[in-house]
C-alpha cells in the first residue's frame, strides 16, 4: 500500500512524518497511561492464575492479547489439547516477560501480538525486537517447537499503513531469522478491500465477534490440525 503525500520544500515531507510519528507516540503513551490503572487488575488476576496453574506440556498454545484471550479455543477445537494464554491489553514486551507460564514442551505456539503496541505509540523497531526475542526464547525452551507468527489484524483506516509495515517486517523476520517460525497472513480472512477490519466481524472495529473468530479459526485450522493430538479426558 502507498500513501500519497503533498509536495513541498526539500526535506519537508520527512520532517512532517517525523512530527506526526512523535505526536502519535505521545498521544498513545498518554492514552496508555490513562488506561493502565483500569486494566492492570484484570491482567494481574489472569497472570496470577497462569502462575498458579503452571503450564501442562503437550499443548497447542495460543499466545497474545485480548483478541486471543476472548477466543473460546477449546470450543472451536474441542478435540485438541489447546491452551489459551491471552491477556487483554498486553504489549509485545509483556508477553515476552511471561513465557514461564505459557511454554512447556508445547506441540505448537500461535502468536498474535502488536496491536496494543501501536495503540500506545511503541516504535516499530521495538515491537519487532520484542517478537524476535520472544521467538528466540521459545526456541530456547522448546527447540523443535513450531511457532506461527500471525499478522497483526486489520483495524481502522488510521492504523492500516502502520499495521501493513509492521506485518511486512514480521514476515521478513520469520523468513530470514527463524526457520522454525511460520508467518500466517490473516488479512485475506479479515480485511476489507480498503484494508480495514470487516465491519460485520466486529462491534468496536478491533475485537472480533463470532463470525470474525470463525473466519480467523478457519484460516489457521489447517496449521493447527498439523499438530493434532486428541485432548485428554477432562482437559
Amino acid at each position: 500500500m502507498t500513501t500519497t503525500l503533498t509536495t513541498g520544500p526539500a526535506g519537508s515531507i520527512s520532517h512532517d512524518l517525523t512530527w506526526r510519528q512523535r505526536l502519535r507516540r505521545r498521544l498513545g503513551r498518554a492514552v496508555g497511561q490513562l488506561a493502565a490503572p483500569l486494566i492492570r487488575p484484570q491482567q494481574e488476576h489472569r497472570r496470577s492464575q497462569f502462575n498458579a496453574l503452571g503450564c501442562r506440556s503437550g499443548r497447542i498454545v495460543f499466545l497474545g492479547d485480548s483478541i486471543t484471550e476472548q477466543c473460546l479455543w477449546n470450543e472451536w477445537f474441542p478435540e485438541l489439547p489447546v491452551l489459551n494464554r491471552g491477556i487483554g491489553g498486553e504489549t509485545s514486551s509483556q508477553v515476552l516477560a511471561r513465557l514461564d507460564s505459557a511454554i512447556n514442551e508445547p506441540l505448537a505456539v500461535f502468536l498474535l501480538i502488536g496491536t496494543n503496541d501501536l495503540s500506545v505509540g511503541i516504535p516499530e523497531d521495538e515491537i519487532v525486537q520484542n517478537v524476535r526475542n520472544t521467538l528466540r526464547e521459545i526456541g530456547r525452551r522448546a527447540e523443535s517447537c513450531p511457532v506461527y507468527v500471525q499478522s497483526v489484524m486489520p483495524r481502522t483506516a488510521a492504523y492500516r499503513d502502520r499495521i501493513s509495515r509492521l506485518n511486512e517486517r514480521l514476515e521478513q523476520l520469520c523468513e530470514t531469522d527463524f526457520p522454525s517460525a511460520h508467518y500466517i497472513d490473516l488479512w485475506p480472512a479479515l480485511a476489507t478491500p480498503e484494508g480495514t477490519l470487516r465491519p460485520d466481524f466486529s462491534l468496536d472495529k478491533l475485537h472480533l465477534n463470532a463470525e470474525g473468530y470463525r473466519s480467523w479459526v478457519e484460516r489457521i485450522r489447517p496449521h493447527v490440525l498439523m499438530h493434532a493430538q486428541p485432548a485428554e479426558p477432562g482437559s
